[in-house]
């Protein structure tokens, strides 16, 4: 479905965009477009596809802009078949100072991204969302939950047919920027103790291509309204820290913080409402939009006693893996491999 193809990625500069990147460059796609407002970053970005991906590099795009300008998003949509919405403010405590900076980026910004996407006449756009959007107890969280409802807001009044719309909700992306692992390799390299905020709290894990796979997933298999979900294993946070330790044969001390602004023990992918009528798809949960109109009346008299099985999903009650099923995991990752072979090579 993309062959010839032309995909924006919003915030694609992150590490999102660039394991789009990594899936796509070397495919028959027609054009990938990096929207994003920090320049510096698109040199580096450009400069490294140049150098190591000469024969595909030409079909890379950069536009310069914000989602919060509904004028510099719309400039990037002429043309656009499709659309991965990955710009977001997603670091919990700085969103928790800032929540109206939240709120620009990632309900309005979104909102902006949409409207754009079908005055362009993109086919469609998926939205990445987060576990935290599930019972949402932070700001960062909170203002995912409501773009997630700008998004499903926004499919009951646009036809599928013209601009198909919808959301995907993953946990935590090992060794995206900003996420723990590569502070613990820091952290071991500088000697330090290994700093973790409960190590009974638990977290569900996936690498950067199990999320590009899961957006893939949703662009071929979603319908307009729905928040597409993968089963994702997760781990506690001192099994996690142990498992980078072995990796790294490090004897380094464990040093617990307490919990820091706005984090919870544990996280959500489904709620026990969105479980009621999730659909389940093998390796992936569908939760169909509510299509209702506000005309209500109906149901006071109509209702569905028919209920899904599955209760709340969450990182408790997943498949918690063990030291060594983490480490198999963590070495799926080049960025681990790497970071091993330069450590041990120092």
């Amino acid at each position: 479905m993309f062959t010839g193809k032309t995909l924006l990625i919003t915030g694609g500069t992150g590490s999102f965009g660039n394991a789009v990147l990594n899936r796509f460059l070397a495919t028959d796609i027609g054009e990938i477009r990096i929207f994003s407002r920090d320049e510096l970053k698109q040199d580096d970005m450009r400069h490294f596809y140049q150098r190591n991906f000469p024969e595909h590099s030409n079909k890379l795009k950069f536009y310069i802009g914000d989602v919060r300008d509904p004028q510099s998003i719309a400039k990037a949509m002429y043309g656009v078949d499709y659309i991965f919405h990955a710009a977001a403010l997603k670091q919990v405590p700085s969103c928790e100072f800032f929540p109206i900076e939240a709120v620009k980026t990632n309900v309005l910004g979104t909102e902006n991204v949409l409207q754009a996407a079908v005055e362009a006449g993109v086919k469609k756009v998926i939205c990445l969302s987060t576990d935290k959007a599930a019972y949402p107890v932070n700001a960062m969280g909170t203002s995912k939950a409501m773009m997630e409802k700008v998004i499903v807001a926004k499919s009951r009044t646009v036809p599928p047919e013209q601009t198909g719309i919808c959301c995907t909700r993953y946990g935590n992306v090992l060794c995206s920027r900003g996420s723990v692992v590569p502070l613990f390799i820091s952290q071991i390299k500088e000697g330090k103790p290994l700093t973790i905020t409960d190590p009974t709290m638990t977290r569900f894990v996936m690498s950067l291509e199990e999320a590009v796979e899961l957006v893939v997933y949703a662009f071929q298999h979603a319908e307009s309204g729905d928040i597409m979900v993968q089963k994702a294993p997760a781990c506690t946070i001192g099994v996690l820290a142990q498992a980078v330790k072995e990796l790294f044969r490090s004897d380094a001390e464990v040093k617990v913080i307490g919990i820091r602004h706005g984090e919870k023990m544990y996280e959500t992918l489904l709620t026990n409402e969105e479980c009621s009528h999730a659909i389940d798809l093998g390796n992936f949960y569908r939760v169909p939009a509510d299509k209702r109109s506000l005309n209500y009346d109906k149901y006071f008299t109509n209702g569905n006693p028919e209920r899904s099985k599955l209760s709340e999903f969450n990182s408790n009650n997943t498949v918690l893996m063990n030291v060594e099923q983490v480490k198999e995991k963590l070495l799926t990752l080049s960025y681990i491999r790497e970071e091993i072979a330069a450590f041990e090579g120092k």
